[in-house]
């Protein structure tokens, strides 16, 4: 899972939740249900190389605790995981502190170390294994620090600080932000950002994704190697953000498009589409109209 969200999805933005007097406030014993798709297709000019890949993941979003500076919240599978799902990952349940302005913030450590420790031990994998990319029906991490968790949940993190038309929005691989603005007859309210992408940050995602199937192909490479052979590689492209809000204002989904041209230096073409949708569902709580 964590393999195909890195070579397929752009990081999300980190940002936070902000109360204003017109929309009613989390509280405690909300629970949400996100959904996280993707789908991506990549042609090159002279038709050698062509392809597409698609996933899901669906987690659950729990508000366990409402401070004055920012929302206490839980991650955990989705109510239909069985114990071999929960068996091969021992990140879940994780409890995060989402400030309102700030780095979020791991609450429960200490839980989520007994359950790394149990894991290596129960699959035999040796802690010199820790961070190494293996592929058996999947390729997959073996991830180690309990803080990775934090950037894993930014990928399904739908508050954002700040909604409104005119509101600056920045998606992480854009070379700057840009002004939100309503989609004309949006009800409720809808809004879209357009950017243009930072080459430097897609060649060094490229060269990232290089290093991880270098590892696999048991040919390792350092990421130094791989961004000095990525740095011929002229790239241009667009992120489109789209932001939907439900009957509170909140956002309820995010629909992120990028397309992308990139010339190598032996000229070739390729030319990538990808389109990544996060969206939110309560299952229980205060329900909007």
């Amino acid at each position: 899972m964590r393999f195909l969200v890195i070579l397929a999805a752009l990081a999300l933005p980190t940002s936070a939740w902000c109360a204003e007097p017109s929309l009613p406030a989390p509280q405690v014993g909300d629970i949400f249900e996100i959904r996280h798709e993707y789908q991506t297709e990549d042609r090159t000019n002279d038709g050698s190389s062509t392809g597409s890949s698609s996933g899901h993941t669906t987690i659950v979003e729990r508000v366990i605790g409402v401070r004055p500076d920012g929302l206490e919240l839980e991650y955990d599978f989705p109510s239909d995981a069985t114990e071999e799902d929960r068996s091969r990952e021992w990140q879940f349940p994780a409890r995060i502190f989402r400030p309102h302005t700030g780095t979020p913030q791991l609450l429960n450590r200490a839980e989520l170390e007994a359950r790394r420790d149990a894991w290596l031990q129960r699959w035999k994998i040796d802690r010199a294994s820790c961070g190494s990319w293996y592929f058996t029906w999947n390729a997959f991490k073996v991830e180690c620090d309990p803080q990775s968790v934090i950037a894993s949940m930014e990928e399904y993190n739908l508050w954002f600080a700040g909604l409104s038309e005119g509101s600056p929005y920045r998606a992480p691989q854009a070379r700057e932000s840009a002004p939100l603005k309503i989609l004309t007859g949006s009800e409720p309210a809808s809004f879209v950002a357009e950017m243009t992408v930072d080459p430097d940050k897609w060649r060094r995602e490229r060269a990232e994704a290089d290093v991880v199937v270098s590892q696999i192909m048991g040919k390792p490479q350092t990421l130094e190697d791989a961004l000095r052979a990525r740095s011929g590689d002229q790239v241009s492209g667009t992120i489109k953000v789209t932001l939907d809000t439900d009957g509170s204002g909140q956002i309820r989904q995010r629909t992120e498009v990028v397309k992308l041209t990139i010339q190598g230096a032996d000229g070739k073409v390729e030319t990538q589409s990808r389109t990544e949708k996060v969206e939110r569902q309560r299952v229980s709580g205060p329900q909007t109209h």
